[in-house]
């Protein structure tokens, strides 16, 4: 066996044996392409996530509502740093994912180029988006990659706050007047399809969850985890009072599961590929936030460089 052969066998017991990868490890390189591909989606959905959220800061009704969403919008940036420090571990570099982000060339989370058009629905993104992203995100603390499984534990226990923060958010203003109870099901109507979007394509569909799989980067398909959102988000709904806008959502007794309609996936496709209602502006928002921070960044350089500099004399 050729020293290649015996470094693959290697890779491929520790991925039976349930063990994680660590960045000195060797590892094929569509592995390490795969994991990163995942890794600076994901960080990249984190940063323009924080936007949706971040334009009602300066609105929010009061000083605790304001508190809450600026605690929240502050874990969301840190979530993408905890991301891109794990895909520095794969060799790649911060500052051109960043100029693969603003260019279009790596995409991000779907959901995030809808726009929030009243404050019900930074609650709807707590419940339902952060509802979809912990489904999602809690198999990944055991992702063979191990930087990435540790960034999401982390990651989940704060995602678990947002998710409880949105829901305490709706379940105060379902309690209000009938205008507010009419805020929430409209921003529900709205951003129940996107939420199940974010889940990706059908399986049939998905060009890399087989191999995802089969290394135990990702532990679950895109449609068993849009099943799981789904049979969680329906009993939740239920409490808060509203309806989820779909005729065809039921408990089918047999599957012991509820059926849901068809999802529109070409406007799926549409938004990916740039053409949703806010991705020019949400890609614009992060060029312009990045080029008017370059001062910043070349002082934090040159102040690093003179420690160095006083360190070594």
């Amino acid at each position: 066996m050729t020293p290649e052969h015996e470094l693959q066998a290697h890779f491929e017991r520790t991925i039976a044996r349930d063990q994680r990868i660590e960045p000195r490890d060797w590892m094929p390189a569509d592995y390490r392409k795969s994991v990163l591909r995942q890794t600076a989606q994901h960080a990249h959905s984190e940063i323009i996530g924080m936007q949706p959220e971040g334009a009602w800061i300066t609105r929010a009704p009061s000083l605790r509502r304001k508190a809450i969403l600026l605690a929240k919008v502050q874990d969301e940036a840190g979530h993408g740093l905890y991301l891109y420090s794990a895909a520095e571990t794969l060799g790649a570099d911060r500052a051109e994912l960043t100029d693969k982000l603003i260019s279009g060339a790596q995409k991000y989370s779907s959901i995030f180029n809808y726009p929030t058009l009243t404050f019900a629905d930074v609650g709807v993104i707590g419940w339902l988006v952060d509802g979809a992203a912990i489904c999602n995100q809690v198999p990944l603390c055991r992702s063979s990659y191990g930087p990435y499984a540790r960034a999401m534990i982390r990651i989940c226990k704060e995602e678990s706050f947002h998710q409880r923060q949105g829901y305490e958010l709706l379940m105060t203003m379902m309690r209000g007047t009938p205008e507010q109870r009419r805020m929430v099901q409209d921003a529900t109507d709205r951003w129940w399809w996107p939420s199940l979007m974010m889940f990706g394509p059908p399986d049939a569909d998905s060009p890399n969850t087989e191999r995802s799989m089969a290394w135990k980067i990702k532990r679950h398909t895109n449609d068993e985890l849009r099943q799981r959102f789904v049979d969680m988000t329906v009993p939740q709904a239920g409490a808060l009072g509203v309806a989820l806008p779909d005729p065809e959502l039921r408990w089918n007794a047999e599957r012991g599961h509820h059926d849901f309609g068809e999802i529109d996936w070409d406007e799926f496709k549409r938004v990916v590929s740039g053409d949703g209602p806010c991705n020019a502006e949400r890609v614009e928002h992060r060029r312009a936030a990045h080029e008017e921070g370059a001062w910043v960044r070349e002082a934090a350089a040159a102040h690093a460089a003179k420690r160095e500099e006083v360190a070594a004399a």
